[in-house]
């Protein structure tokens, strides 16, 4: 008996954790393309900007692995797996046995094709290796274009900014952070950006990278016909699932891993967690990639019991982001740019601050929370827990808003109180 894993982020610790609730005794073995124990991707931003050190990228405490009984091999990129024979292969040809075997590679981004790719300069930012590589050239650089104005788009714009790089974003869409903040507060985080100075083009994109007789960046060409000068491109586009390899091995896969809600995949002894995988939103019932960090610990811990022999079921996960730019912070949750008749949407906007809550049947589906996000932790709250607010729906928009305002029988179970 024993358990593999391929993948050595935070769906891989999920499952690991669970386990060994379990089972204290068969073999664990992780095998992971990157060569450094389990850190916290979500820091690599502050990395790059100067704000943390490798040691303090730690996801777990550097004796995790032994506590656990996990062999971690890592830097070993596995190429392939044999369903028939239970076994996975890696590129150097080393083939590794399993009783249960769990897929939780990630994401890798999406780059999509265009001239200069192949340019010196051209890279990504979803990893450790990026932001240290990216950190070896600030000295060579004096302005970046970043591709998109998603999440890691603007925290990779902010730690260069930071780093006293000039710093140009190219949006296709009309505003930053398109697929989950409207117009109006998208307005707001764009406003910070530019007055700390970071450059924001929107509406356009970079149709070509241009290269000097080094074969390095040294501008872009955009569809609008527009040119830049700059020593560096980061694609930061999107993230799809890290899926390819599976595929070949016959996992079956839409836009992610399909799994059921045992996270099992179509292969026996076989299942998938975390950023690879069509997780099931349990607000729309539909199965889709949610490439967030608390949902794929949820569905690693799901899998690992499930491999253990204790039946769990993952019931869905929520998709909420929560960043932090140029000291602007903000939530979104939910349903929170999504237009529809069956929807009602409550909003309030103040200077720098901006609030809007998105109904459907007295229930609250979405938020998204600029500038002040006092009340995420209860407004999130209300919609994984499918409160009835329509007795608080007036207040729910207030600097106040609290506990206070939710019915008597929510306050008694909640707080024992009904005061």
């Amino acid at each position: 008996m024993s358990y593999v894993i391929i993948g050595n982020s935070v769906a891989a610790v999920g499952a690991i954790e669970a386990i060994r609730r379990i089972d204290k005794e068969t073999p664990i073995t992780v095998v992971s393309d990157e060569p450094y124990p389990v850190y916290s991707r979500p820091l690599i931003s502050e990395l790059l900007a100067g704000q943390v050190k490798e040691d303090m990228m730690g996801y777990r405490a550097p004796d995790f692995y032994g506590r656990n009984g996990v062999e971690a091999k890592l830097g070993a990129r596995v190429v392939s797996i044999d369903s028939a024979k239970k076994t996975i292969k890696t590129g150097d040809g080393e083939e590794i046995a399993y009783s249960k075997l769990l897929i939780a590679t990630g994401g890798t981004p999406f780059v999509p094709p265009m001239k200069g790719l192949e340019l010196g300069r051209v890279m990504t930012f979803i990893k450790m290796d990026d932001a240290k590589r990216i950190e070896a050239m600030l000295p060579e650089l004096k302005h970046v274009v970043v591709i998109g104005a998603g999440l890691i788009g603007l925290k990779a714009a902010e730690s260069l900014h930071h780093r006293g790089v000039k710093v140009t974003v190219v949006e296709l869409a009309n505003r930053v952070m398109a697929t989950v903040l409207d117009v109006e507060a998208g307005k707001v985080v764009q406003d910070a950006l530019a007055d700390a100075g970071v450059n924001i083009i929107t509406e356009d994109t970079v149709d070509e990278i241009l290269g000097d007789n080094m074969g390095l960046v040294n501008g872009v060409k955009m569809k609008s016909g527009e040119a830049l000068d700059c020593d560096a491109v980061i694609v930061a586009i999107g993230v799809v699932p890290n899926a390819a390899f599976a595929k070949e091995s016959g996992v079956t896969v839409n836009r992610g891993i399909i799994t059921d809600d045992h996270m099992r995949t179509n292969l026996p002894d076989v299942y998938a967690a975390g950023d690879v995988t069509e997780g099931l939103d349990y607000l729309s019932g539909d199965n889709r990639v949610m490439p967030i960090w608390p949902n794929a610990y949820i569905q690693g811990k799901v899998a690992g019991f499930n491999m253990a022999g204790e039946e769990r079921v993952f019931s869905g996960g929520l998709a909420v982001n929560s960043i932090e730019l140029f000291g602007v912070p903000v939530v979104t949750a939910g349903l929170s740019n999504v237009e529809s008749d069956e929807l009602e949407v409550l909003k309030k906007s103040e200077g720098k601050t901006y609030r809007k809550i998105v109904l459907k049947d007295n229930k609250v589906v979405g938020a998204v929370l600029v500038g002040n996000i006092d009340r995420a932790g209860l407004v999130t709250g209300l919609i994984r827990e499918q409160i009835d607010v329509g007795e608080m729906r007036e207040r729910l928009l207030a600097d106040d808003f609290g506990y206070i305002d939710f019915p008597v029988e929510i306050r008694k179970e909640r707080l024992g109180v009904a005061q």
